[in-house]
């Protein structure tokens, strides 16, 4: 998480956030103001967050700026925590604050690797190469008793 506190630390004086955590989620809430549904746009993947936002201005016909600090456009693109599952994330806008939930991973992804035991004294003929001059014959044994076959290996020359 200290990669997305990091990259909301960077962000302009002028925005406003808080950045809460709980077991199940993040909750990031964000001053928009002017900024409607309409006008917010959301894209995530698994590693960064994107955050869009226009706000229109009407200028009234008899004023001139002398002075514009009001940005129209606002975009961020904010890294997500590793553990944190962004595609998911639920966002709301009300009265110009954008409340952005993302959920936490509930469990680690975990995986069996099977492992296989294998006898050192088997080889296979790729392995073993005669001696110059000799040759090399291979003999396989059943053993009813323990539904095995063993290799016999003669090396003649």
């Amino acid at each position: 998480m200290s990669a997305l506190r990091d990259a909301l630390g960077t962000l302009s004086d002028d925005v406003f956030f808080d950045l809460l955590e709980s077991d199940e989620a993040y909750l990031l809430v964000l001053d928009v103001p002017g900024i409607s549904a309409d006008s917010l746009e959301l894209t995530a993947d698994d590693s960064h967050l994107e955050i869009t936002a226009r706000r229109a201005k009407s200028l009234p016909d008899e004023f001139q700026y002398l002075e514009e600090n009001r940005s129209l456009f606002f975009d961020v693109e904010l890294p997500v925590p590793d553990d944190a599952l962004a595609q998911e994330a639920q966002a709301m806008v009300d009265r110009g604050v954008l409340e952005l939930t993302i959920p936490k991973r509930t469990s680690t992804t975990e995986t069996t690797i099977d492992v296989v035991d294998t006898d050192q004294s088997t080889r296979s003929e790729t392995e073993i190469e005669p001696a110059a001059g000799s040759s090399l014959t291979t003999e396989t044994e059943s053993d009813p008793e323990t539904d095995t076959e063993a290799n016999t290996e003669t090396e003649s020359g």
